[in-house]
Formats: C-alpha cells, sequence, structure tokens
C-alpha cells in the first residue's frame, strides 16, 4: 500500500472537469497538478490531490450506476501491484464491485467497506 508521505487521495465526480479546475484552483487554493481534461484533472492543496473524474474518465466508467453521479466519492488507495492486492483480498473473501479497468493514468477496481463505501484500489501506470 502506500506510504506516509504520499498524498491523501479522493475522487469526487464533476460534469465538467474543467469548470471544476477553474473552481477548485481559483476558489479554493489548489493548484493543478495534471490535466487530461475533459477526462479527468486532479488538484492539490496541501498533502490533499483531489481527482476530479469527469464522465469519460476511467474512475467514472468503473462505478457501476447505483453509484454514480457527485456524492458517490470513495477512498483511492495507491498499490504497487493491484494484481497481487486482488488475488489477496480474494483469498479474504473480499467481494468486489467492479472489474478492473485501465486507462490512461493507470488500472483500477473497487470494493466496498462493510457499509457499502466504496474504496478504490489504484495502480499508475509505468
Amino acid at each position: 500500500m502506500s506510504t506516509s508521505t504520499e498524498y491523501a487521495s479522493v475522487r469526487y465526480f464533476v460534469a465538467d472537469v474543467q469548470a471544476a479546475i477553474d473552481f477548485y484552483t481559483d476558489r479554493l487554493g489548489f493548484t493543478l497538478h495534471t490535466s487530461a481534461a475533459p477526462a479527468f484533472a486532479d488538484v492539490i492543496r496541501g498533502h490533499l490531490r483531489l481527482l476530479l473524474s469527469g464522465s469519460a474518465s476511467s474512475g467514472a466508467r468503473a462505478t457501476p450506476v447505483e453509484y454514480a453521479g457527485p456524492g458517490a466519492n470513495r477512498i483511492h488507495l495507491i498499490v504497487a501491484d493491484l494484481d497481487a492486492e486482488v488475488a489477496r483480498l480474494r483469498a479474504t473473501g473480499t467481494e468486489f464491485r467492479s472489474d478492473v479497468v485501465s486507462g490512461p493514468g493507470g488500472r483500477q477496481i473497487l470494493l466496498a467497506d462493510p457499509s457499502g463505501n466504496l474504496i478504490e484500489l489504484f495502480q499508475p501506470a509505468a
């Protein structure tokens, strides 16, 4: 899993990635880190990395319909080897809410905590 020196990442689904970039950078003091608008961007403020995912992003495509849209946020955990993590978790009986999805930034899969809150395991592209 990730180390304590990395950013805490949270994913937000947005209708317009550029409008979200403008809002977070202009109004709330975030700094643009990466932009692949209109699909995706991430902005940073302190130790928070906010992932702004439009409908064309792999993050949005991986999300089941019942969890899609604003308010369907999730914790984003970076892993070094997604396949190994999936195998380890499946061996414990963990059920996944999506299949592995690949995009330009990497690969991801969704699982849920006991209350149904989504957690994303993400392996960045090399």
